[in-house]
């Protein structure tokens, strides 16, 4: 089977110096999930058309695997599929598809190809409001006879529910021929694919229908406006096949999976939680409200409060993470560790039992078991130029408000002081503490405001 995807369009209606078909639905161009499906049916040749913005489309998409062919100028669906004509293999059935249907669905096609066999198949669909549609026209026996565009239909054409979503399937061998006699003489001026059909029937071919399961399958993107409605289809979509694979979600109509979302068993979702890149909730995941997680995993029954942010972070088995809590890229943390409100860690491990519960930032270290850090404590790991280490050793406890400059080594059992400032490596099963000396001063008083002065801003 050869594939060809047609994405040469401009998309004026979208109002952007975006190429139409790299606009992202659910994380991903919407071409990028046509290309995504027909790889799932293994085609012998894939070819994709393009055109407007030619140069980063093919930036964009670029494989080993995919054919590209250059329609320059766009006179329509039935030139685009001869400027693919070169690329494709005689043999078997070619399919068309297009790069701004982008929710096709695998199984679907399969269907369409079999109705091809031994002639040509028009997936079709019946909507209660056609306009804009190309028509099926039948004859009396119900037989596909050709099909008509909205333009060029006649007022009895017009009330035709049943339209052309312009994907085909259609035996390769004849296509060149077909194409090759195709006619610009209508209303837009253009070679229409959908000639070929009455082609088709004239050489004794039988013509058969397939229908989507879905009706949002054959949904096409030509605003901004069906872009954002569309997203909303593919959203609840996944939302759906999330819930019958047993994840419960607050709200399925506030979830939002832009990647891939894998889920074990009794997982739970509040509302409003974004997912980004490759994200895996293991068994009894809680995710709390307005958490964003993007190329993360989170071990079984580990519990995100609301506005936790995670970024290629791994989260170990029962950990308590949030809320307003951050987990930037290289994080990565043990089972049973608690990472508490206003509390950024980056680039650091920190094993098992450890909790940094308060307004702490952690960044370039390696944390051991059940180390307390206190409240206020920061890493210094960059001296403007460089990034340094700092490692914490197991058992470790640290007061608030304390600074590590790293490069340092807190060793095995050590307290550290609140408010101290380590710029050296504290010893094991030590006290180890600075701070200025207190000192009271008497008779001090508070400045106070002249007469019906103001105060500084």
């Amino acid at each position: 089977m050869n594939i060809v995807i047609l994405a040469a369009g401009q998309g004026k209606r979208m109002h952007s110096n975006l190429p139409k078909v790299l606009h992202p639905l659910a994380g991903k161009a919407l071409v990028s999930h046509v290309v995504d499906t027909a790889r799932s049916l293994s085609p012998r040749k894939l070819c994709l058309v393009y055109g407007h913005g030619g140069d980063v489309v093919r930036s964009t998409l670029d494989a080993p695997d995919l054919s590209w062919a250059l329609q320059e100028p766009q006179l329509g669906t039935g030139h685009a599929v001869q400027q693919a004509l070169p690329f494709l293999d005689e043999a078997g059935t070619t399919l068309v598809l297009y790069g701004d249907v982008p929710l096709i669905q695998a199984d679907t096609l399969k269907r369409l190809v079999q109705a091809a066999e031994g002639g040509l198949a028009i997936l079709t669909v019946e909507l209660a409001d056609p306009h804009g549609y190309g028509r099926i026209v039948r004859n009396a026996d119900g037989q596909v006879v050709r099909i008509v565009e909205q333009k060029d239909a006649s007022v009895e054409e017009r009330r035709i529910r049943e339209i052309n979503t312009g994907i085909m399937a259609m035996p390769t061998s004849r296509l060149g021929e077909w194409l090759a006699r195709l006619s610009s003489n209508n209303a837009q001026n253009e070679y229409y694919l959908t000639d070929i059909v009455g082609m088709a029937v004239d050489a004794g071919l039988p013509v058969r229908t397939a229908n989507p399961a879905h009706e949002w399958e054959v949904l096409g993107v030509n605003s901004k406006v069906q872009l954002a409605e569309l997203e909303r289809v593919a959203q609840r979509s996944m939302a759906e096949t999330l819930m019958e694979q047993g994840v419960r979600l607050a709200d399925p109509a506030r979830i939002d999976v832009r990647g891939s979302l894998q889920c074990g068993r009794d997982v739970f979702i509040d509302v409003n939680c974004v997912f980004e890149g490759n994200v895996v909730l293991a068994e009894a995941v809680e995710v709390g409200p307005n958490c964003v997680l993007k190329n993360a995993r989170i071990g079984a029954g580990s519990r995100l409060a609301a506005f936790t942010h995670i970024e290629d972070a791994v989260v170990g088995a029962d950990g308590m993470i949030g809320p307003f809590a951050r987990l930037r890229p290289g994080t990565e943390l043990a089972e049973d560790v608690h990472v508490g409100n206003f509390v950024e860690i980056k680039k650091s491990r920190i094993a098992a039992h450890s909790k940094a519960n308060h307004l702490a930032y952690i960044g370039d270290a390696t944390i051991g078991s059940r180390v307390n850090v206190g409240a206020g404590t920061i890493t210094c790991n960059y001296d403007g130029a460089n990034k340094y280490q700092t490692i914490i050793e197991d058992d470790v406890f640290i007061g608030s408000d304390t600074q590590l400059v790293a490069p340092v080594t807190v060793g095995r059992g050590a307290t550290l002081g609140a408010g101290t400032t380590l710029t050296k490596d504290a010893p094991p099963n030590t006290l180890t503490i600075s701070r200025a000396r207190q000192t009271s001063i008497p008779g001090w008083k508070r400045p106070v405001k002249p007469s019906g002065g103001k105060s500084g801003a």
